[in-house]
Formats: C-alpha cells, structure tokens, sequence
C-alpha cells in the first residue's frame, strides 16, 4: 500500500490537519521523511521526546519488556510499575501513585480526586473547581472544561459545574474567587499552549497561601512542564519553592511511549478507595518499562543541569536572529520549554514561522497565533541546535522577506 498524505483524509476523522510531511524514521534529534529529507526536531512531539528519538536505554527497555509480558488488568499489579511508582515517590513530594494513558487522564483522575476528598472531608457544598484562563489540561469533558480555553469545550453540551476560571498571575482576581466552597485550584506551574506564560513568584506562593487558607487542594498539572523539560529540575514545583497537593505528570515520563501519572500524598490518596476510579492500560507493564529507563535517564545531574546549557545556547541564538531580523518582542519560558514571542509587525503570524521551518528541515511549534513554541529533546546535541538555530533563521529571513 502506497502511504501518502492524501490517504489521511480518506481514511481519518478531520480533527486534525497534519503537514504534508510523513516521518518515517527518527535518531536523535534528527528525523527523516518518506522523500529522505533530514530534519531537525525542536518540537519534541509537544515536549514528549525527551530523549530525542530511539534513545538506545529506551529501545532496549521496550524490547526486554516485550519478550515477557506486554498487559495485565489491575487485578493484578505488575514488577515495572511498582519500580517505577517507587521512583516517582522517591524523587518527589508524593507517596502514592495512580498509572493513566495520557496527561488527560492523570488530570481527569485528579480533579475526581478532589471531589471525592471535599465530598469525604468537607461535605457536597466544597465542590468549586478554580482554573486559570489560557490554561490547557486535556480533551476529557472534564478537562477541556476545567482548561481556560472556551472554545475548546463550547459545542458539546452541558458542561461540567462548579468550575471558574481567572487570569493568570492575578493574585488579586484569583482571591476574590476562592472560598471555603473551593475544593480545588488547577494550574500549570508555567501555562504552555496559553503562551509560554511564567508564573511571578508572588503569584504562585499566594495561590498556594490561599489555598491553605481555604482548604482547598492545590493541583499541578505537569504534563508538559515535569521530567526536566521546563527548568532543570525533575518537576518545576521544585525550583518555585512552592508544594502542591496533587501533580499530574506525562508527556515526557514515557520519553514517547503513553503513559501517565498522578502523584499525591498518602491522606488525600486515601480517599480513591477500591473500586471509584480504573483504567484499563494504567500501569501498564509495557509503559512503566519504558518509562522507568525515561526516568532512570533524565534524573541525573549531568542531564538536568544540561538542560540549562541548551536553553542558555537557544536563547542566545533567537537574540543573535532577532538582532538581525526584529521579528520577536520577548522569548519566554524556562528550560527547553521556550516560546519566542512575535512583535506588532509579525501579530498573529506564528504559523508562517512553522510552515517555513519546515521548509528549511525544522521541526517546531506554535503557541497560539502568536507565539513560535520550541521544546526539543533535554540531551539534543549542541551541534544540532547550532544547525536548528541555522534553519531557524533561514525561516524567519522567507518570512521577513515575503
């Protein structure tokens, strides 16, 4: 059979549009198409290929797990989750571990979570969920509708109650909203798909200070921020001086394999007793084997103090292009989770960017119509982010230039 882009819109839903590029074979940072075209990849799959593509510890964890057992329901537990649970709790401010599919799922089981803790503790009244506007958590009913963004959730019916958004970074409207009725606050420790938006200390030490105030669980979603991409550290909380209640972690924890993770303490855990939430692939043996060689290799000095090295290079690379070309009016972000920031005169044209990148054999992002979004691998190597930048600003020259 003959695989071509045109084959995409026989044959699947049309909720996506994909480029007319197929990938058919990826090293490193480095990936190649059908026609044999190299590119270099700064989009990391949406900060997923944490250890680029085919990393060796990765490709030699899914071919041992595979030659032993590939599936087990949760009536019965299996060797690579436990391992990997220990390791998650070992490394983070958590006790327990409950396995997902997806940041979607592993946000869907923290918000019931919440609920089901308020409902336990508190009593039904304690059921307001706060979210910040701009804010992604997934595509669940429950998710979409807890994320900031209205018209991802508009059209579908009778959404969720309960669930209230303010800006985020404004203290002052995020206080006027909570109360004793909040049982939950959901937020990004640095918004992605909202614009690359890093939190003020300020802010987020007072979201933590009223929750405590009003006790109300404060939720971390993590998905894209956690295993090392956003800031050097395994999860971002950890260089925020700021402790959640509940974090959801995915993406990057499979290193591109699906899985996920909700991570919370031992007493708000109690309360998902036998029987009140399930997935059938959570936990997974097949996934938490990967995942564990994803973990195992990003939790290492060398590589997260790495990860401050590569931003450090890719900032000062999007200076030298916007110094010639005047294209950006801020690069935002931390770590390998950047986001370059159009100015007036390039308003709204994020995706020209993309579509010349790819042009010049890179692979990049968009945050929104005005943001050019870059989250590469965390061990890319420094050669291919010198030729990436060497794309990059062939791009915004066609761009510039019409």
């Amino acid at each position: 059979m003959q695989v071509t882009r045109e084959l995409f819109n026989d044959v699947m839903v049309p909720n996506y549009n994909p480029s007319e590029v197929i990938p058919v074979r990826g090293e490193g940072s480095r990936v190649w198409d059908q026609n044999g075209k190299e590119f270099i990849d700064f989009a990391g799959g949406i900060a997923v290929n944490c250890l680029g593509h085919c990393h060796p510890a990765l490709v030699n964890a899914l071919k041992e797990q595979g030659e032993k057992i590939w599936h087990l329901s949760n009536v019965m537990t299996n060797e690579p989750a436990l391992r990997l649970a220990k390791k998650l709790t070992d490394a983070t401010f958590a006790d327990k571990v409950y396995f997902a599919n997806s940041g979607a799922e592993a946000n869907e089981a923290a918000l019931k979570l919440a609920r089901r803790w308020a409902l336990d503790v508190h009593g039904e009244q304690k059921n307001q969920i706060i979210a910040f506007n701009k804010g992604f958590h997934g595509r669940t009913f429950f998710t979409v509708t807890v994320g900031g963004q209205a018209a991802y959730s508009d059209g579908f019916g009778p959404k969720p109650a309960a669930v209230d958004h303010c800006d985020y970074n404004d203290l002052a409207a995020f206080e006027a909203l909570i109360s004793d009725n909040t049982c939950a606050v959901m937020m990004e420790p640095l918004q992605g798909e909202g614009g690359i938006i890093s939190p003020t200390s300020d802010f987020i030490k007072g979201v933590r200070a009223l929750c405590d105030k009003h006790n109300a669980l404060l939720i971390f979603d993590e998905v894209q921020t956690g295993v090392g991409v956003c800031t050097g550290d395994l999860y971002a909380y950890q260089g925020l001086d700021v402790t959640p209640d509940i974090l959801t972690t995915a993406k990057a924890l499979g290193g591109g394999f699906p899985i996920g993770a909700m991570i919370t303490t031992a007493s708000i855990a109690a309360h998902l007793k036998v029987g009140t939430h399930g997935s059938t692939y959570g936990g997974n043996p097949l996934a938490c084997a990967v995942a564990e060689a994803a973990f195992d290799t990003v939790n290492t000095a060398e590589v997260l103090a790495g990860v401050k090295e590569r931003e450090q290079l890719l900032r000062d690379g999007f200076a030298a292009i916007n110094e010639k070309y005047d294209v950006f009016s801020e690069v935002r972000g931390k770590g390998l989770l950047l986001g370059a920031v159009l100015n007036s005169k390039f308003e709204g044209r994020a995706r020209d960017f993309l579509v010349a990148s790819t042009k010049h054999g890179l692979m990049s992002l968009v945050a929104g119509t005005n943001v050019v979004r870059f989250t590469p691998s965390l061990v890319i190597p420094l050669e291919d982010i010198k030729e990436g930048l060497a794309r990059f600003e062939k791009a915004v020259a066609d761009v510039v230039n019409g």
